[in-house]
Protein backbone atom coordinates (compact mmCIF):
# COMPACT_ATOMS: atom_id res chain seq x y z
CA UNK A 1 0.00 0.00 0.00
CA UNK A 2 1.87 3.26 -1.15
CA UNK A 3 0.65 5.76 1.73
CA UNK A 4 1.48 9.63 1.64
CA UNK A 5 4.59 9.15 4.12
CA UNK A 6 5.80 6.55 1.54
CA UNK A 7 5.44 8.66 -1.07
CA UNK A 8 7.58 11.75 0.20
CA UNK A 9 10.35 9.43 1.13
CA UNK A 10 10.40 7.47 -1.97
CA UNK A 11 10.20 10.85 -4.08
CA UNK A 12 12.26 13.27 -1.62
CA UNK A 13 8.93 15.35 -1.71
CA UNK A 14 8.83 18.69 0.28
CA UNK A 15 6.24 18.37 3.13
CA UNK A 16 3.94 21.94 3.11
CA UNK A 17 0.95 20.69 5.34
CA UNK A 18 0.79 16.87 6.15
CA UNK A 19 -2.46 16.06 7.61
CA UNK A 20 -2.60 12.08 7.16
CA UNK A 21 0.82 10.75 6.66
CA UNK A 22 -0.82 7.34 6.54
CA UNK A 23 -3.81 8.06 3.68
CA UNK A 24 -3.82 5.36 0.98
CA UNK A 25 -2.63 6.63 -2.60
CA UNK A 26 -4.92 4.29 -4.93
CA UNK A 27 -3.96 6.31 -8.07
CA UNK A 28 -2.93 10.04 -9.97
CA UNK A 29 -4.33 12.90 -11.50
CA UNK A 30 -2.69 15.77 -13.01
CA UNK A 31 -3.81 19.08 -14.03
CA UNK A 32 -4.19 22.38 -13.79
CA UNK A 33 -7.64 23.86 -14.82
CA UNK A 34 -9.96 23.01 -11.50
CA UNK A 35 -12.99 22.68 -13.09
CA UNK A 36 -11.50 19.84 -15.19
CA UNK A 37 -9.59 18.62 -12.28
CA UNK A 38 -13.27 18.38 -10.25
CA UNK A 39 -14.46 16.40 -12.58
CA UNK A 40 -11.83 13.86 -13.20
CA UNK A 41 -9.51 13.68 -10.39
CA UNK A 42 -10.70 10.56 -7.94
CA UNK A 43 -10.60 9.74 -4.48
CA UNK A 44 -7.08 8.86 -2.96
CA UNK A 45 -5.74 9.95 -5.85
CA UNK A 46 -2.47 12.09 -5.76
CA UNK A 47 -3.02 15.23 -7.75
CA UNK A 48 -0.28 16.88 -9.30
CA UNK A 49 -0.37 20.63 -10.88
CA UNK A 50 1.27 24.26 -10.57
CA UNK A 51 -1.77 26.15 -9.32
CA UNK A 52 -1.71 27.49 -6.05
CA UNK A 53 -4.29 29.74 -5.09
CA UNK A 54 -6.77 29.02 -2.71
CA UNK A 55 -9.19 26.86 -4.91
CA UNK A 56 -6.79 24.14 -4.91
CA UNK A 57 -7.86 23.23 -1.51
CA UNK A 58 -11.28 23.29 -2.42
CA UNK A 59 -11.33 20.91 -5.17
CA UNK A 60 -8.87 19.00 -3.05
CA UNK A 61 -11.38 18.46 -0.51
CA UNK A 62 -14.25 17.95 -2.55
CA UNK A 63 -12.63 15.55 -4.96
CA UNK A 64 -10.53 13.66 -1.48
CA UNK A 65 -7.97 12.96 -3.08
CA UNK A 66 -5.05 11.50 -0.57
CA UNK A 67 -2.77 14.78 -1.68
CA UNK A 68 -1.59 17.26 -3.34
CA UNK A 69 1.74 17.66 -4.99
CA UNK A 70 2.83 21.13 -6.18
CA UNK A 71 5.46 21.01 -8.85
CA UNK A 72 8.34 22.87 -10.68
CA UNK A 73 8.60 24.79 -6.76
CA UNK A 74 5.25 26.35 -6.95
CA UNK A 75 3.93 27.04 -2.94
CA UNK A 76 0.43 27.50 -2.35
CA UNK A 77 -0.54 30.77 -1.63
CA UNK A 78 -1.40 31.30 2.30
CA UNK A 79 -5.07 31.17 1.85
CA UNK A 80 -4.67 27.90 0.37
CA UNK A 81 -2.18 26.30 2.92
CA UNK A 82 -5.00 27.89 5.46
CA UNK A 83 -7.50 26.06 4.13
CA UNK A 84 -5.57 23.17 3.67
CA UNK A 85 -5.05 22.97 7.61
CA UNK A 86 -8.67 23.47 8.36
CA UNK A 87 -9.68 21.17 6.22
CA UNK A 88 -6.97 18.15 6.69
CA UNK A 89 -5.70 18.39 3.28
CA UNK A 90 -2.24 17.11 2.47
CA UNK A 91 0.17 19.12 0.71
CA UNK A 92 3.45 18.58 -0.79
CA UNK A 93 6.22 20.10 -3.23
CA UNK A 94 8.96 19.17 -5.65
CA UNK A 95 11.18 21.18 -7.92
CA UNK A 96 10.71 18.83 -10.39
CA UNK A 97 8.50 19.71 -13.59
CA UNK A 98 4.98 17.85 -14.38
CA UNK A 99 6.37 15.76 -16.59
CA UNK A 100 9.17 14.16 -14.57
CA UNK A 101 7.14 13.96 -11.29
CA UNK A 102 3.88 12.59 -12.14
CA UNK A 103 6.75 9.55 -14.08
CA UNK A 104 8.10 9.32 -10.50
CA UNK A 105 4.49 8.97 -8.68
CA UNK A 106 3.75 6.56 -11.60
CA UNK A 107 6.94 4.94 -11.04
CA UNK A 108 6.32 4.68 -7.15
CA UNK A 109 2.94 3.69 -7.42
CA UNK A 110 4.26 0.40 -9.28
CA UNK A 111 7.19 -0.26 -7.28
CA UNK A 112 4.80 -0.30 -4.45
CA UNK A 113 2.48 -2.77 -6.54
CA UNK A 114 5.05 -5.18 -7.22
CA UNK A 115 6.48 -5.24 -3.72
CA UNK A 116 3.29 -6.15 -2.76
CA UNK A 117 3.18 -8.96 -5.20
CA UNK A 118 5.86 -10.03 -4.39
CA UNK A 119 5.63 -10.50 -0.55
CA UNK A 120 1.58 -12.05 -1.48
CA UNK A 121 4.17 -14.78 -3.64
CA UNK A 122 6.76 -15.28 -0.95
CA UNK A 123 3.75 -15.98 1.98
CA UNK A 124 1.80 -18.28 -1.03
CA UNK A 125 4.89 -20.27 -0.55
CA UNK A 126 5.74 -20.72 3.21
Amino acid sequence: MLTVDKLIEKLGLDVIELADGSREIKGGYAGDLLSWVMGRAQPDDAWVTIMSNMNVSAVAQLTDVACVIFAEGVAPDPEALSKAKMHGINLLGSRKGMFELCGDVKDAMLSEAHAEADYAETEERN
